[in-house]
């Protein structure tokens, strides 16, 4: 697949955050524009947004394009991409088949686009550093905490220890006992949590490497981190844009998860016996 494509929308959307206001309606909507994009002059598009052609041609650029007709060809040919109409606003008419459909689409563009954002190199940084750290701490709070716990609870099953932290005093004590051997693994889609923050930038002080697990690369939690795991979703008013965000996060961890345990597999799989056969009694029969 050409990657260049499938990262069209993402990027852009990555972007919305250090654009005005303004900006940001005009991105929207050449977003929403979908294959007509292609036949949209700039007069129309300023006409319709109520700015001016050098404003259009200003956004295009801070958006890293040549001008107006380099991102109108880029949004045209991404909304060539299967993936790119697979998302879908819910309607108070849709029946349950057609919801559960659109959740779905939606958590497949999430997983199609973010493939296509991931940088190898920084995963495989991040691979590394949580297989060499002696204390790996997963810091989220909210809907982001749930996907901390189900990493740590993961690597644990390995017999690497880790540890999920959702509360901003723990996770602050526990930044403060970090050293140079340590890492934190922080997940917040908008990046700009202040309990993670508060906690990140402790934990830097103490020496610990950051992996940033972020929707934005050019978020405070971004600019804090050693190493930064972009995910992408495109959500609705109703779920929001973490929602299906989130389906890109676990699979990035799940995907952090195996290569951290094939570095050493066969005591993964000892652990593994360990831990499983552990809980065996809590289960009926």
């Amino acid at each position: 697949m050409n990657n260049d494509i499938y990262q069209v929308g993402p990027k852009i959307r990555m972007a919305l955050p250090t654009l005005t206001s303004k900006e940001q309606s005009v991105v929207r909507y050449l977003l929403d524009k979908g294959s007509a994009i292609g036949q949209l002059t700039i007069a129309k598009a300023a006409q319709d947004n109520s700015v001016s052609d050098a404003m259009i041609v200003k956004i295009a650029k801070k958006l890293g394009y040549d001008g107006y007709r380099d991102l109108r060809d880029s949004l045209y040919g991404y909304s060539q991409l299967a993936v790119s109409n697979l998302f879908e606003e819910f309607s108070p008419t849709d029946s349950a088949s057609e919801i559960v459909d659109k959740v779905f689409r939606t958590a497949i563009q999430a997983l199609e686009e973010t493939r296509a954002i991931l940088r190898i190199d920084d995963f495989n940084a991040a691979v590394t550093a949580l297989y060499t750290a002696q204390q790996r701490d997963f810091y989220g709070v909210g809907g982001s905490s749930t996907i901390a716990r189900d990493a740590a609870h993961k690597f644990l099953r390995i017999g690497i220890r880790s540890t999920a932290y959702d509360d901003p005093h723990m996770m602050m004590m526990s930044a403060a006992l970090l050293s140079a051997q340590d890492v934190v693994l922080a997940i917040s889609h908008s990046g700009q949590t202040s309990a993670i923050l508060d906690a990140v930038r402790q934990a830097k002080r103490s020496g610990a490497r950051l992996i940033a697990l972020t929707n934005y690369n050019t978020s405070a939690l971004a600019r804090e981190a050693d190493i930064v795991l972009c995910s992408t979703g495109r959500g609705s008013p109703l779920m929001g844009e973490n929602a299906a965000a989130r389906i890109a996060q676990l699979n990035i961890l799940d995907a952090l998860f195996v290569c951290v345990a094939r570095q050493s597999s066969e005591d993964a799989e000892r652990a593994l016996e360990k831990t499983m056969h552990s809980v065996q009694k809590k289960r009926e029969t």
